[in-house]
């Protein structure tokens, strides 16, 4: 991480945080480093597109917002997914983040389930029932491929992650996820932000979770329960400033992430590094959907064929829709094989 910028209440050079970036920080006093993100035009853009119900879209906004936390930690180029797949009104949600700046989202819901859950407030396991998240790490071959799985059994995306990082990485972390509409001049826009922190003492020691319950351990041996180790003051004391942080504070506007990190750690001295850009950019073409349909038999491309006698694909992320000749698909087919 290149050297960063000590935060005053207002930046001399008149620099303040924009949308769509993620940016850096560390509070050396604490032995803490995080980021804090903010999503305006990019996410809005994903939740418009599908025209998703009021609470999908909420709930894609915050998984939206924790896979550009965590994808955006990648220092190599590379591919960190989110994926849920759950028995609830929204069945399945894919987050895709491409290193270093490009994010798109999906969500497949049913609208009938959705629905009947009416217009009151929603918890994330209203929609997501039960199931499981998987995070995927992909810098593009088998070999380098890494999956952590936590199960989803009622907690917020927020808890999951926690829990990721406590059974996957063994880092004390705490994250903070909000989603909100934006309303200008009659029209509304989503926005989403969050904030990720983590205790990165250089002492192994300091930064050592509590054990995990001792399970069928006999009765009568010595094992310490899960929460009775003392936890370092630091990170309490970081946790504890985390934890003050008001939803409108990760996607208000006027707040930006600079301001935001001023407000809760300016008595301990926090460092700001170079923000790094968010895009929402689909990774679909033409060539990846002629990959996707070779794989297919003779026998499924043929059943792909419409009534009109096209091939018509439309990508589930940015619904591009693809309309293909049947005939330009087999010869092409054709050429790459004998290639």
């Amino acid at each position: 991480m290149t050297a960063g910028t000590e935060m005053s209440p207002t930046p001399a050079d008149g620099r303040e945080g924009h949308d769509d970036a993620v940016l850096p920080f560390s509070v050396e006093a604490l032995d803490v480093r995080g980021r804090a993100v903010r999503l305006g035009p990019s996410i809005d853009t994903i939740l418009r597109r599908h025209g998703y119900p009021d609470p999908v879209a909420r709930l894609l906004g915050e998984a939206a917002a924790l896979t550009v936390l965590l994808g955006s930690s990648l220092k190599f180029e590379g591919r960190f997914q989110l994926q849920t797949k759950t028995d609830g009104p929204v069945e399945m949600i894919v987050v895709d983040f491409e290193a270093p700046d490009r994010v798109r989202a999906t969500a497949r819901f049913d609208a009938g389930r959705v629905a009947a859950l009416g217009t009151g407030p929603l918890k994330t396991a209203d929609l997501v029932g039960e199931g499981h998240l998987a995070m995927t790490i992909d810098q593009g071959s088998a070999a380098s491929r890494y999956q952590g799985v936590v199960a989803l059994e009622g907690q917020s995306f927020e808890e999951a992650a926690h829990q990721y990082f406590r059974q996957s990485e063994q880092i004390p972390t705490q994250v903070r996820l909000a989603v909100a509409e934006e309303f200008e001049d009659g029209e509304a826009r989503y926005r989403a932000g969050g904030l990720l922190v983590q205790f990165l003492p250089q002492s192994i020691d300091r930064a050592r979770l509590a054990d995990l319950p001792p399970g069928d351990i006999p009765e009568g041996h010595a094992h310490l329960d899960a929460g009775s180790a003392p936890e370092d003051d630091a990170w309490v004391e970081a946790r504890s400033l985390v934890g003050t942080i008001q939803d409108h504070e990760l996607v208000d506007p006027a707040v930006s992430s600079e301001r935001l990190l001023y407000r809760l750690f300016h008595e301990r001295g926090v460092r700001v590094f170079e923000a790094q850009g968010v895009s929402e950019q689909c990774r679909c073409s033409p060539e990846r959907v002629m990959g996707m349909i070779r794989s297919f038999s003779p026998e499924d491309r043929q059943a792909m064929v419409a009534d009109d006698g096209r091939i018509g694909i439309t990508c589930e992320f940015c619904s591009r829709r693809y309309d293909l000749d049947p005939a330009e698909v087999e010869a092409e087919i054709a050429a790459g094989a004998k290639h």
